[in-house]
């Protein structure tokens, strides 16, 4: 196989931060390549500079034997090179079909050709076996619906190189499988893919090769699969072997009243009879295929949907919860969503704004100005207590890598002293040693007395994280599995439950 995309000796540097600093990549037409690294190693920006999101400060970029820059997107594009990012690139007041072919749509006459709009993003959207009508506006699909239109737009140029950045972060076990039988065929037509992911299960049992950065340099390069660990991986991403989690059986007392109890609850979403309980020290997993209805269910309990039946009690006490705010401030429920940039966090506000700000009314004097020494005490308690590596308090959310966005996230709510808190998708794009880390906040926090409620696509993970796991589809809960952690056992168990509902 001849060398499809090269990458010597880049670098990239933003004020203050060496991003890459000596990146070298080799990928081979007909194969997918890993691109690995922790959080921060610069595979983002590799892949940006790839795709012309950004210019290189220095090195060399080499397509199908020529070398080449490119100035935008487009250029990349034309020129044979598809991406699908990490952060959401879609235009949510436009529709599904819409987006698809946004780079190239069909015309006929001078005028949009609706016709082949509809039948181009249905093709796209049946190579991944997707059932959305491509009529359908954005602003009304899942986090994980417009993870699957942005890996269908990918496929939509026939590129020549295919780059794929955390491509089944919100995808469940089904999901992913189905993207990489389209993968494996587009590989066997010749187009050579880059896959960026922090799973390492997926990258074994479907790269061909891989190459890891650290701290910007490549320290690993295009080592074929078959001649490679697990542990060789790790050690490379951060620069030692990785203890493995001791995941212990806990004991959980549920002789008393659950801390949050769902009693035939239907919601405008269209969840019908759901009946759930969450006590105390508890870490409940929820787990479904896209589209179960799990970050709906999540949205109905802090009032971001409409409850038409049934209800919602905490502590034993019926609740009407109407709002986020009124969630947080009457029950102490807080809820980390599955959309961190959009939702989580205020990526153009400070680190000690997006830790306060859920507690502003109790930092506030007599005029209600808010206390920035104030601020800054609760900042520092949360930063260290969750090891969040930032420069300094003042800088923005959005220079953070992801996995402390999302402690960023989970600190407002700490800080708020919720006692019952609703994670959704808590390791998204998260590496293998952060993930680990996050595991141990959560059983921490469990430990504190704190109830868990977590939602997951990844089905590992609930069965890592979980003391119980509740199973949804089509916004049923069609069953519940007392966790032993042994994921051959678990994991039938669980896609029993769902495949009994089909």
């Amino acid at each position: 196989m001849t060398a499809a995309l090269e990458v010597r000796n880049l670098r990239k540097s933003f004020p203050g931060v060496v991003a890459i600093a000596d990146a070298t990549l080799t990928v081979k037409s007909g194969s997918i390549h890993a691109l690995m690294g922790e959080n921060g190693a610069g595979k983002s920006t590799l892949i940006k500079i790839v795709t012309g999101v950004q210019p290189a400060d220095s090195g060399e970029l080499i397509l199908g034997g020529n070398a080449t820059t490119f100035a935008t997107p487009l250029e990349a594009m034309e020129a044979g090179v598809g991406v699908v990012h990490q952060e959401r690139n879609v235009i949510r007041e436009f529709t599904v079909g819409e987006n698809i072919v946004l780079s190239h749509m069909p015309s006929r006459f001078g005028r949009i050709d609706w016709g082949a709009v509809w039948r181009e993003a249905e093709r796209c959207l049946a190579l991944l076996r997707v059932e959305i009508d491509p009529r359908t506006p954005m602003r009304d699909l899942s986090a994980a619906q417009t993870q699957l239109v942005e890996i269908a737009r990918g496929l939509h140029r026939h590129a020549k190189v295919l780059l794929l950045d955390e491509p089944t972060a919100s995808l469940s076990v089904d999901e992913s499988e189905r993207l990489y039988t389209v993968l494996h065929e587009l590989a066997a037509d010749g187009t050579a893919i880059v896959l960026v992911s922090h799973k390492l299960d997926e990258v074994f049992a479907h790269c061909d090769s891989v190459t890891v950065l650290r701290d910007g340099a490549t320290v690993m390069e295009s080592r074929p699969i078959a001649d490679t660990s697990r542990d060789e991986v790790i050690a490379s991403m951060i620069g030692r072997s990785l203890a493995a989690l001791d995941v212990k059986q806990r004991d959980i007392d549920r002789s008393g009243t659950p801390a949050l109890e769902l009693r035939g609850v239907s919601t405008t979403a269209g969840h019908r009879d759901v009946s759930l309980e969450l006590y105390r020290g508890e870490v409940l997993g929820m787990y479904g295929l896209v589209g179960a209805g799990r970050t709906e269910l999540a949205r109905s309990i802090v009032g971001l949907e409409t409850i038409t039946a049934g209800e919602i009690r905490v502590s034993g006490t019926p609740a009407r919860i109407r709002s986020v705010l009124e969630a947080l401030q009457r029950h102490r429920i807080g809820y980390v969503t599955e959309n961190r940039k959009e939702e989580g966090v205020f990526l153009k506000q400070s680190i000690t704004r997006n830790i306060a700000v859920t507690i502003w009314s109790r930092l506030s004097g007599a005029f209600g100005i808010v206390s920035g020494k104030r601020e800054r005490v609760v900042t520092d308690a949360h930063v260290a207590a969750l090891d969040i590596k930032i420069s300094s308090q003042d800088q923005l959310a959005g220079e953070l890598s992801g996995g402390n966005q999302q402690k960023v996230s989970l600190s407002k709510w700490l800080a708020a002293e919720t006692e019952i808190l609703i994670i959704d998708e808590p390791t998204v794009g998260i590496d293998v040693r952060t993930k680990s880390a996050f595991y141990e906040l959560i059983w921490r926090l469990a430990d504190e007395g704190i109830a868990l409620l977590v939602i997951s696509s990844d089905l590992a993970e609930i069965v890592t994280l979980a003391d119980r796991i509740v199973v949804m589809d089509e916004f049923i809960v069609r069953g519940e599995v007392t966790n032993d952690h042994d994921y051959d056992t678990m994991s039938a168990a669980v896609m029993a439950h769902i495949h009994r509902s089909v």
